[in-house]
């Protein structure tokens, strides 16, 4: 056999090999992920949305700090409660409370803006908490709305309280499972693509050589 010829299938295989090889750890990565992810149905969490007035600094500003005030008197309520019910009550019950607060807010800011308070099913994106999936849905929740509400918003979990989960890393992100899900498959498409690519350059190359 031409020896020139030999080395060519030795390299053919070693690439396949490791394409092989590159595939099933990218597959058993995805698989991982998803094991270790956990998805809560929208009948078992109590949500929290703000929506600020605008995008200016002192919307967003007051945003947060009612954010920040809210979240720890509703915690401070629904510590202890095990029932999902039960801390629907106790939230419905302290709903003019969160209004004085938000009221309060306003007025330290020194801010003229019209807001609503209510508790009601509201539309949620997917959210992922720790290890705990919240799924695209509606939930029932606490909507504050200030002044427009055009600007940028928050959401949190109140019940079981994860809200401090978002305050630990500042901002809430939108951090879709389905979006995450999205993600780690175009990567691995497009890294699968890209060592095909290379596969079928080297391939060609070789046996273009070969056959010149």
């Amino acid at each position: 056999m031409n020896p020139k010829g030999m080395n060519h299938k030795v390299i053919i295989y070693l690439l396949f090999s490791l394409f092989v090889l590159l595939v099933s750890y990218e597959s058993q990565q995805t698989a991982a992920v998803a094991v270790h992810h956990e998805t809560v149905s929208q009948d078992e969490a109590i949500r929290l949305r703000i929506l600020a007035n605008s995008d200016a600094v002192s919307d967003q500003i007051l945003k947060r700090e009612i954010r920040d005030e809210v979240n720890a008197a509703i915690t401070e309520w629904v510590t202890g409660l095990i029932d999902l019910e039960d801390a629907k009550t106790e939230i419905r019950n302290h709903l003019p409370e969160i209004e004085a607060i938000v009221a309060r807010e306003l007025e330290k800011q020194g801010m003229n803006q019209e807001f609503t308070v209510a508790f009601d099913e509201v539309q949620f994106p997917t959210k992922l908490y720790g290890n705990l999936v919240y799924p695209a849905g509606i939930y029932d929740a606490v909507l504050i709305t200030l002044g427009e509400g055009m600007g940028e918003n928050w959401w949190c979990v109140l019940f079981p309280p994860l809200c401090f989960l978002d305050m630990a890393n500042g901002e809430a992100v939108e951090t879709s499972a389905e979006g995450n899900t999205a993600v780690e498959s175009e990567e691995e498409i497009e890294v699968t693509f890209f060592v095909v690519e290379i596969f079928s350059n080297i391939v060609e190359s070789l046996f273009g050589k070969e056959q010149a």
